[in-house]
Parts: structure tokens; C-alpha cells; sequence
């Protein structure tokens, strides 16, 4: 076959490209986020950033604004912290019951494009599928109930099980002993940078940074880590 006639092999994949396939393939265990990972964080960001201040201003007769503003200071300045995914403590320091709150927005928990696809071809290619992540256990439960995510898991975890945040080396230190995976051969994958920062230090070998995590705001930069739109672009 000549040069005429010979099938074009078509362009060589891109550096970025090529070394997500290379992490793929050195993968045994898939660590998972769930709030802008696998599942909208539109969701949440609504919920924290909208309802819950709206709640607060009518109990507490404060304009919207003047409520938004001052709940998300509050929130902002527990970033990071275990407290900060505390749905016990923020109904306590709120003076709201959030859990009735959200038992009445459950129509808005959703997957992100492509998470269910992901987690159904994922298995199929032999990785060990593990939740990882922050949400408070009652909202955990809710989440599950509502989408069915547990049904295509190996196992399941919340960082309130820990004492600790993902953000903190404590968190590590204490699920790698319940949780049997070779670091080097785990892949985390992870909208918070901060959690993805952590795990990197804890020896996680393989760091993928959701880039998209509300489906209804644009895709930010993840640099320095690898990032994806959605995670089904994981996929060999």
C-alpha cells in the first residue's frame, strides 16, 4: 500500500489526553466525590446559597439580600472544616430545621451529564468504585434514596464517619485503614481542589479535578491538576 492509498491514522492524542489514559490504565480503585462529581452541585449551591438564606430572612425578618449576604459569610468562613458539611450544625446555629428543608427540594437532586454511563462502563472494566465524600450522613441518605448512586458502588463513605474533612490529613490517615487500596494505584476524582491538594500530600497516586461541577455555571481552570468536564471523558 502506498502513500495514496494508505488509512490516515488520524492525529496522535494530546499530552493531557494521553496521560489520563495512562492513569486509567494504572488504576485499580476509583475514589469518588459525590456533590459535583457524580451529582449535580447546582443542587447544593441552590439550596445553601438561595433557600437556606431565604428560610433564615423569614424567620428571623431580615430582607433577602441582607440574608444571603450574611449566611454565606457564615458558610464561607466554615469552609473547610467538618462543620461546614454539617447539616446538625447549621440547623443549630441557623435556628432552621434543614432537614424538613430539604426534604421538600429533593425534586432538584440530579446526576451530572454522563455520571451514570461512567459508573455502569467503569465497572465493567474492573475498577473498585468508592464514594468519598463530605455530605452529612442524613444528606447522604437522601441522595441515595433519590438517584439509586449506592446500587452502582463497591462501597460507601462519609468523612462524618471519620471525625475529619477530606480537606485534612486526619481524613486519609484514618479511611485508608477501613478502606483496602494501594494509594499508588487509586484514582481520585474530586471537584474540590483543596480535598484533591490533600490527597496528592496523603499519596493518592492518580488526581483528576472535576472542571464543571454545576452543570448551570461555566467550567473553571483546575490547574494544577488534571481536569475533565464530565467523567465520563475518564473513559478509555
Amino acid at each position: 500500500m502506498n502513500d495514496a492509498t494508505r488509512s490516515p491514522a488520524g492525529p496522535p492524542a494530546s499530552p493531557a489526553v494521553a496521560a489520563l489514559a495512562a492513569a486509567w490504565a494504572g488504576t485499580d480503585t476509583l475514589l469518588l466525590d459525590m456533590d459535583g462529581t457524580l451529582l449535580d452541585l447546582c443542587y447544593d449551591n441552590r439550596f445553601w446559597r438561595e433557600e437556606v438564606p431565604l428560610a433564615w430572612a423569614a424567620r428571623h425578618r431580615v430582607a433577602a439580600g441582607d440574608a444571603i449576604a450574611r449566611v454565606t459569610a457564615r458558610l464561607d468562613a466554615a469552609a473547610g472544616t467538618l462543620a461546614f458539611y454539617c447539616l446538625d450544625h447549621w440547623s443549630r446555629e441557623l435556628d432552621l430545621d434543614l432537614k424538613a428543608l430539604k426534604a421538600g427540594t429533593v425534586a432538584g437532586i440530579g446526576y451530572l451529564p454522563g455520571a451514570v454511563h461512567f459508573l455502569t462502563a467503569a465497572r465493567a472494566y474492573g475498577k473498585r468504585l468508592v464514594l468519598v465524600t463530605n455530605a452529612h450522613p442524613h444528606t447522604l441518605a437522601l441522595k441515595l434514596e433519590r438517584t439509586g448512586l449506592d446500587r452502582h458502588l463497591d462501597a460507601v463513605h462519609s468523612s462524618h464517619a471519620f471525625g475529619a474533612p477530606k480537606e485534612s490529613p486526619a481524613f486519609w490517615a484514618a479511611f485508608a485503614r477501613v478502606e483496602p487500596f494501594e494509594p499508588r494505584r487509586a484514582m481520585l476524582v474530586e471537584d474540590s481542589l483543596p480535598v484533591l491538594s490533600t490527597a496528592h500530600d496523603a499519596g493518592i497516586g492518580h488526581l483528576v479535578a472535576v472542571a464543571q461541577p454545576d452543570s448551570s455555571r461555566p467550567p473553571r481552570d483546575t490547574a494544577p491538576f488534571s481536569g475533565v468536564r464530565r467523567v465520563a471523558e475518564l473513559l478509555p
